[in-house]
């Protein structure tokens, strides 16, 4: 494998890239790994620009990230935060570290003098040898907001920026559904369509389908990209044993009738072959997916219907066990291309 491309958003696509890196640099030591990353997350705050995921899986692959809060650097200090506070400036829910802020100061300023994110993003991470190409999956603004039923205007609807909804509010106001603000038109960023097209490998971290993955994929022409590539794609579930790894994607699965499960996940993306009885048959991206062992079951019904699974230890608890499924991911993509010769 000389070229893998990881599509990802939020914790648990950073930590499975940090899996994907080391694990490369000991089984193939000259492969390229890119990464495109969801910004559908990203938000204007206090007059910067913040993009949540693309910082957490830059702060992740330097070795930088809070792990015990799961966001941000390590080290914080809220000074800054503090101050905008009492002026009454940003939004209480939503607190940044002084480091935090001085990445998003210096993103905006370049922002503002017409740099695009991609050569923004370029920029931020050359400061650290990551050893990963980090690409926004565009450059345009493309949010997520979160149309709920309005807690103070009973029978009235509410439009909430997704990240008012997941960290105010814990998503514990039910979706109505999600509606993306400019995606339509967006377009995927330089370098996303070349690095799918020149892939020998693509994986689907596992991060939230619904906010995270399908965002990407919606991009205009990214779906049909990933279609087209030679490589084969291998998702790993964000599902074990019916329930959520980490964070609260049962609620956004819930919203487009999905259920919590990892047979569910994998119909959600549908096979590439066409021949899977899913919602997205037409449209599916998987070949293969990856399943922990206590979902080993759905193994053989997912393979029958055209999405080859492999059941493995899915839990991301170190280095080293995201090294592990990796190493199972580039396994079963190398079993893949077998079996197509």
């Amino acid at each position: 494998m000389k070229n893998v491309v990881v599509l990802a958003g939020g914790v648990g696509g950073s930590r499975f890239l940090l899996g994907m890196r080391d694990q490369l640099r000991a089984q193939h030591p000259d492969a390229t790994l890119t990464a495109i990353v969801n910004t559908a997350d990203d938000l204007w705050l206090a007059g910067l620009r913040i993009t949540p995921d693309l910082d957490t899986v830059l702060y992740t692959l330097a070795g930088l990230n809070d792990t015990q809060r799961g966001w941000g650097r390590v080290g914080e200090t809220e000074r800054v935060s503090a101050e905008l506070a009492a002026w009454g400036i940003g939004h209480p829910w939503f607190t940044l570290g002084d480091l935090d802020l001085s990445a998003s100061i210096a993103r905006t300023s370049w922002l503002r003098e017409g740099v695009p994110l991609h050569e923004v993003v370029s920029r931020l991470q050359a400061r650290w040898p990551i050893g990963v190409r980090l690409l926004p999956a565009t450059d345009e603004e493309a949010e997520t907001h979160v149309v709920v039923d309005d807690p103070d205007r009973p029978g009235s609807e509410l439009s909430l920026h997704f990240q008012e909804w997941w960290t105010r509010y814990r998503a514990s106001l039910p979706a109505l559904r999600f509606e993306q603000l400019g995606l339509a038109e967006a377009h995927p960023a330089p370098g996303v369509l070349d690095a799918l097209a020149a892939a020998e490998l693509i994986v689907l971290a596992p991060s939230n389908p619904v906010v995270s993955i399908d965002t990407i994929l919606a991009i205009p022409g990214l779906r049909e990209a990933l279609r087209a590539s030679p490589a084969p794609v291998v998702g790993v579930s964000p599902i074990i044993g019916g329930a959520v790894v980490r964070g609260m994607a049962d609620a956004c699965l819930t919203a487009i009738g999905v259920a919590t499960d990892a047979a569910a996940a994998a119909r959600h993306y549908g096979a590439r072959s066409g021949a899977a009885s899913g919602r997205n048959t037409s449209v599916g991206v998987l070949d293969g997916w990856l399943v922990d062992e206590v979902d080993a079951s759905v193994a053989a019904p997912l393979t029958a219907e055209g999405i080859e699974t492999r059941a493995v230890p899915l839990w991301m608890r170190d280095p080293a066990t995201s090294a592990a499924i990796a190493a199972a991911a580039l396994e079963l993509a190398e079993q893949l291309l077998r079996d197509d010769r």
